[in-house]
């Protein structure tokens, strides 16, 4: 295998454990945060606990998915939620699975989650950059050659992984800058729809506010009654 020199931009979940595994398959790895720390949104899911997977088995996890399901099938596969729950065990971090097969760490604590990938990045001897945001990947003749910071200084690599996350959470970084390298590089971008996202009724419902249900189901009917979604 020929070394790579590698840039990983972004430094959540995916882009930390993405560039610990190219650093411990031997390639020449810097992470590119842009943030002044790591893992900024992982500090916020699950109500500050970090939901890290669920453990049901892959078909379970695809027929959950509510559309294009079988699109996932590779990276389930390759990178199985056994395997997510064993990485973080072997990282010092215990787990424990709760009502809905809901794996959480022990502690109930977002932040041990992001020691763990932390760790692996020092354990693998992966190049951190915080305050590092890039405003563009170099190309030539079809291949990566570098990429540009704001600050402009320029990175040369041989490859680049893009691991920006969506548009979910902008106060956490995430502001959709991979929909615009992937453009700028050639690609073919879908305009991106919420998976999660609030309610609106047309009724009011104020008196509703701070309730909260557990253990609901929910139905989507067309007009002549027939079920188009349904979910736990």
């Amino acid at each position: 295998m020929i070394l790579k020199k590698v840039v990983v931009i972004g430094g959540g979940a995916a882009g930390m454990i993405a560039a610990s595994t190219a650093s411990n398959m031997g390639h020449d790895v810097i992470l590119l945060e842009k943030n002044d720390r790591l893992g900024r949104k992982i500090l916020i899911t699950g109500k500050g606990r970090c939901n890290i997977t669920n453990n049901c088995d892959i078909e379970e996890l695809i027929e959950n998915v509510p559309t294009n399901g079988k699109f996932l099938y590779s990276a389930f596969y390759t990178f199985t939620n056994e395997q997510v729950i064993d990485m973080f065990n072997s990282l010092g971090l215990k787990t424990k699975t709760e009502r809905g097969k809901r794996v959480f760490p022990e502690s109930d604590r977002a932040k041990d989650v992001v020691v763990a990938l932390e760790k692996q990045l020092k354990q693998s001897n992966t190049k951190v950059i915080l305050n590092a945001k890039v405003d563009k990947i170099n190309q030539k003749n079809g291949k990566v050659e570098s990429v540009t910071l704001s600050d402009k200084r320029t990175i040369k690599c041989d490859r680049v992984i893009i691991a920006t996350g969506g548009v979910s959470y902008p106060r956490t970084g995430s502001t959709g800058d991979g929909y615009k390298f992937a453009k700028d590089l050639g690609h073919t971008i879908i305009k991106p729809k919420p998976s999660l996202i609030g309610l609106v009724t047309m009724e009011d419902v104020s008196a509703m506010n701070k309730l909260g249900l557990r253990n609901i189901a929910i139905k989507v009917l067309d007009k002549k009654g027939k079920k188009i979604y349904g979910a736990l």
